[in-house]
């Protein structure tokens, strides 16, 4: 009874869950050797003691009512670091699943540390172990093991007291609305939703000469229509040092095609290599306004380095006394950008609650209205007018 594996199952347990105001969740996938990933099994659990596993490849099962509870805003759907879990659901559905509560993120926030892992929160607040062992075992392969249906069971039912946990804390420090910001981004269909277009920015941008950019995107959006297209990764279509090439050499024609190292057979010759050479002719062509533009390197003036070294301790500062992760709260690109821009930097630390327990603290540091001071042993951030008394004093 542990795992579903036929429809009306899947249909009554469903409903049962719909009257639910959270459950947990967990999948386990394939995405070895696939562009999207493949689902092989959803845990749900709506209690520590209630929780079942659906066979997703299960022959004839019809997922819809899976999909639906999804979909069910009256409840909360608990994951740890569900980025993956819910871009499985966006590419069956091409909807996110929502609400959604992520114990890593939630985790960060309430003080837990930098991307805590899930095993860490099982052994300090569920107070259990996990079994590593079934782990990276071929969840394609059927029958289950009891062992493999054990171990995906126990991901949900240890996700109820973290849950519980955190979802407590938050809302004793009255941080559950910064939650809800992380959240946001999680269910935004754009997080998930692949734009060959802006396929170039995974790629590291060696020069800024028009031709080289021109065919750096043109061919990273052609690998990646084909390795949508034919559901494999990027790197069976070409890899990145291919492309990399290719833009710096770029050929127009077979022969000089088949100078490049690394290239398949099948893009030595044939259609899928009369394909690649008009996506880098079409790339030549464009007009220069829709050429890529990389953000330069950021230069800091000489002396912004300093100011950069003393937000970096302000920012530690912070997290430790506000018992948030520094790695959620700002960046060093962030404060970087904080040091050289001051209020016009566009980042993240700049805004939401993020600004009110760091960015105004930083802005007021770098414009001198703030300073960092050792008193009784501690470091502490000290409005300069009180600085200067201290000083007089």
């Amino acid at each position: 009874m542990d795992v579903i594996t036929r429809s009306q199952q899947l249909a009554e347990y469903c409903q049962r869950l719909s009257r639910c105001p959270a459950i947990t969740i967990d999948t386990e996938f394939l995405r070895e050797r696939t562009y999207w990933p493949k689902l092989c099994l959803v845990q749900l659990a709506s209690s520590p003691d209630d929780a079942r596993a659906v066979d997703a490849l299960a022959e004839g099962i019809d997922l819809a009512p899976l999909f639906e509870l999804m979909q069910n805003r009256a409840v909360i759907k608990v994951f740890h670091a569900a980025r993956q879990d819910l871009e499985i659901f966006y590419h069956l559905t091409g909807e996110v699943p929502v609400p959604v509560f992520d114990t890593q993120v939630a985790a960060m926030v309430a003080g837990y540390g930098e991307s805590v892992g899930y095993e860490t929160l099982v052994n300090s607040i569920a107070k259990a172990g996990v079994d590593k062992a079934a782990q990276y075992t071929d969840w394609s392969r059927r029958p289950l093991s009891q062992r493999q249906i054990s171990y995906a069971i126990a991901d949900v039912t240890h996700l109820w007291p973290i849950y519980r946990k955190l979802s407590d804390r938050l809302a004793a420090s009255g941080r559950s609305s910064w939650l809800d910001e992380e959240m946001a981004i999680l269910a935004d269909p754009k997080t998930y939703a692949p734009d060959p277009e802006q396929a170039w920015r995974r790629l590291k941008v060696r020069n800024r000469n028009g031709g080289y950019l021109a065919v750096l995107k043109g061919v990273a959006a052609w690998r990646e229509r084909r390795a949508e297209g034919r559901n494999v990764p990027r790197n069976r279509v070409l890899r990145d040092e291919v492309v990399q090439q290719i833009a710096s050499e770029q050929p127009r024609g077979l022969d000089g095609l088949r100078q490049i190292r690394g290239l398949s057979r099948d893009l030595k010759g044939g259609a899928e290599a009369t394909s690649l050479l008009a996506a880098i002719d079409e790339a030549l062509a464009a007009p220069e306004e829709t050429l890529p533009k990389p953000k330069p390197p950021r230069r800091l003036p000489a002396e912004a380095g300093p100011m950069v070294d003393l937000l970096k301790v302000l920012l530690k500062m912070v997290s430790e006394r506000e018992s948030v992760a520094s790695k959620l709260i700002a960046t060093v690109s962030d404060l970087e950008a904080i040091a050289a821009e001051g209020e016009a930097a566009e980042v993240a630390a700049l805004a939401g609650w993020r600004r009110h327990i760091f960015g105004d603290e930083a802005l007021a540091l770098r414009a001198g209205r703030l300073a960092l001071a050792v008193t009784d042993g501690k470091l502490r951030a000290i409005p300069l007018g009180e600085a200067a008394a201290r000083r007089q004093a």
